[in-house]
C-alpha cells in the first residue's frame, strides 16, 4: 500500500487519515493546499492505494473553518474566474470525501461557516461544543452556496428548514445543531479535537468492512423501496457472515473476547 508524506494539512497514523482544512493563515479560512492535498490522499485511498480505516477533518487555530477567504476573492483580477478555480478544487476533494467508504469524522470547534459547514454537512460522526457555531455566511458576501450545501443540509434537516437556514444566514449554535443533526454530539468544548480523534481511533480499529458496508447501504436506501433495501441488506449480511470480519466477530462473542478486526 502507498504510504503518505505528513504534511501541515495531511497526517496518516495508526489508520487514522487526518486532514487539517484551515489554519491560522488568512483566518482559518478554506486552505487551498489543504483541498488539493486532501484530495490528492483520499483519492489513494479511495482507490485502494492507501489504507486508513477512518477519516478524521479537523481545523487548527480558533475555528473548525471560518469559510473561504473572502479577501482573495477581493484581490483577484478576474474575480469569477478565480472563485470557479476555488470551487472546483475545493469540489474535487468533496466528491472525494463522498466517495469514501471509511467513516467520517469531523471535530468541529470555534465556527464553521461557509466551506467549514459544507464539510462538516458530509462527515459520518460531527462532534461539536457548546461554543460550536455554524452558520451558511453565503448570502453575507452575496454569493450562492459551494460544497455540496444545498445538497446536503436538505438531507439533514429538511427542505423548508434548509431554505429557511441558507436564505436567511442562520446562526446555528451547538445545541440547536445536534437538535438539527447537523452535529452529532457536544462535548466539552476544551475536548472536542481529542473526542473526534478517538472516535476515529475506534473506528480505525474496528470492523472496516462492517462500516463500509452499512455506509453503502444508507446510500442505497436514499434511492430505494424498502422492497430493495431488504434485498440490499440480505446480500450485505450474508456476505459479511461469510468474510473474515465477520467470522472473527461472532467468534469472539462465542467465546467470550474481545474481537481481533486488525
Amino acid at each position: 500500500m502507498t504510504n503518505i508524506e505528513s504534511t501541515n494539512h495531511v497526517h496518516l497514523e495508526d489508520g487514522v487519515l487526518t486532514i487539517t482544512v484551515a489554519t491560522d493563515a488568512a483566518g482559518t479560512s478554506l486552505s487551498g493546499d489543504a483541498m488539493t492535498e486532501g484530495a490528492a490522499a483520499l483519492r489513494l485511498l479511495n482507490a485502494g492505494e492507501l489504507q486508513a480505516g477512518s477519516i478524521l477533518l479537523v481545523g487548527s487555530g480558533p475555528n473548525f473553518c471560518a469559510g473561504g477567504n473572502v479577501r482573495a476573492f477581493a484581490d483577484a483580477p478576474e474575480r469569477g474566474a478565480y472563485v470557479r478555480e476555488v470551487a472546483e478544487s475545493f469540489h474535487a476533494f468533496v466528491r472525494e470525501l463522498d466517495a469514501a467508504t471509511v467513516p467520517v469524522v469531523a471535530g468541529v470547534h470555534g465556527w464553521a461557516a461557509g466551506a467549514g459547514m459544507s464539510i462538516v454537512c458530509h462527515a459520518d460522526v460531527a462532534i461539536g461544543g457548546r461554543s460550536t457555531k455554524l452558520r451558511p455566511a453565503y448570502p453575507g458576501i452575496g454569493f450562492t452556496p459551494d460544497g455540496g450545501l444545498t445538497w446536503t443540509l436538505p438531507r439533514i434537516v429538511g427542505s423548508a428548514r434548509a431554505r429557511d437556514i441558507l436564505l436567511n444566514d442562520s446562526i446555528i449554535n451547538g445545541e440547536e445543531a445536534v437538535r438539527l443533526g447537523i452535529l452529532s454530539r457536544l462535548v466539552g468544548d476544551d475536548i472536542i479535537a481529542s473526542e473526534a480523534e478517538r472516535l476515529a481511533r475506534t473506528f480505525a480499529a474496528g470492523p472496516t468492512s462492517a462500516f463500509q458496508g452499512a455506509k453503502s447501504l444508507l446510500q442505497q436506501s436514499e434511492n430505494n423501496t424498502l422492497a430493495q433495501q431488504l434485498d440490499a441488506e440480505t446480500e450485505s449480511i450474508s456476505a459479511a457472515a461469510d468474510g473474515p470480519t465477520g467470522r472473527e466477530g461472532v467468534d469472539a462473542f462465542v467465546e467470550k473476547r474481545r474481537p481481533d478486526f486488525s
